[in-house]
């Protein structure tokens, strides 16, 4: 049966308001053919996030409309792959609340969009410039990913030979960091046409698992597989980050679903249109 993730902005509601709702929801869900299994609330954002299984989109919403008419101002179909690297594979409680381990600041969703870099055919073009010239490439990539990072307010979180993994609270800041990369690396291969710099950028969005401060799980897996997927110039997204984007201003093309290494079933994804 499909899953979804529906998405909800009520400033104001607390935890036990949420409870009740969810409680509502049990009720007479059996009556649409839907289960929804747990919710996570943010508190200082009033952003709910509901993960269900449904026989379709207009059940899912039926469920609300009938139970307290609270309804999702968006609703995202997600693979159980996507649901618990968005979710976290966390604890419910008996109120079908997800539980986060460890406290959060203040204003922090608890979200991270995790994009990858990759330098298009690197080993190429180290044995075509030589090691020195090569180089000279790949420190020009770390400078121009790095700004881009800093410029929009994301943290890096490794090198990775050929690339850079970074990680962003906003989804739409994730996509402007890749485009302004492109645009940059864009400009340098038009004043040096003999030694281009071609990069592929991949974005998921969900909640990663951080120790020692590295990234971990579904949701890095992802966006590293997008990454390899993506043709060289190219970012290629989650569905999750295009649905976040929403009203962003930001442009995609639907690539459909791709079949990805590790990953059981196919997973939407989508192409900036940078």
């Amino acid at each position: 049966m499909p899953m979804y993730m529906d998405i909800h902005e009520i400033p104001g509601v607390t935890r036990e308001d949420l409870a009740k709702a969810h409680a509502a929801d049990v009720k007479v869900q059996g009556q649409f053919g839907v289960e929804y299994h747990k919710y996570w609330l943010n508190e200082s954002t009033g952003k709910v996030y509901c993960l269900c299984s449904a026989p379709n989109a207009d059940a899912a919403m039926q469920v609300h409309r009938e139970a307290h008419g609270a309804m999702a101002q968006r609703l995202i179909e997600v693979t159980p792959d996507i649901a618990e690297a968005f979710m976290g594979e966390a604890e419910t409680n008996a109120a079908g609340a997800a539980l986060l381990p460890g406290p959060r600041n203040e204003g922090d969703p608890g979200i991270r969009s995790v994009l990858f870099t990759d330098i298009v055919g690197s080993t190429d073009m180290t044995q075509k410039l030589g090691d020195e010239q090569a180089m000279q490439l790949v420190h020009l990539h770390d400078r121009i990913v790095r700004e881009a990072i800093a410029a929009h307010g994301g943290r890096e979180v490794k090198h990775t030979g050929d690339g850079i993994m970074a990680a962003f609270i906003s989804a739409a800041a994730a996509i402007r960091c890749g485009t302004q990369v492109q645009k940059a690396l864009q400009a340098h291969a038009a004043s040096n046409a003999g030694h281009p710099l071609q990069v592929r950028v991949g974005v998921a969005a969900g909640e990663p698992v951080e120790h020692h401060n590295d990234l971990f799980g579904s949701t890095v897996q992802l966006s590293a597989r997008l990454c390899a997927h993506a043709e060289p110039t190219q970012i290629v997204v989650s569905n999750v980050v295009a649905e976040l984007c929403l009203g962003k201003g930001v442009s995609f093309t639907d690539l459909g679903a791709l079949d990805l290494k590790g990953f059981a079933q196919p997973v939407r994804a989508h192409a900036v249109n940078w």
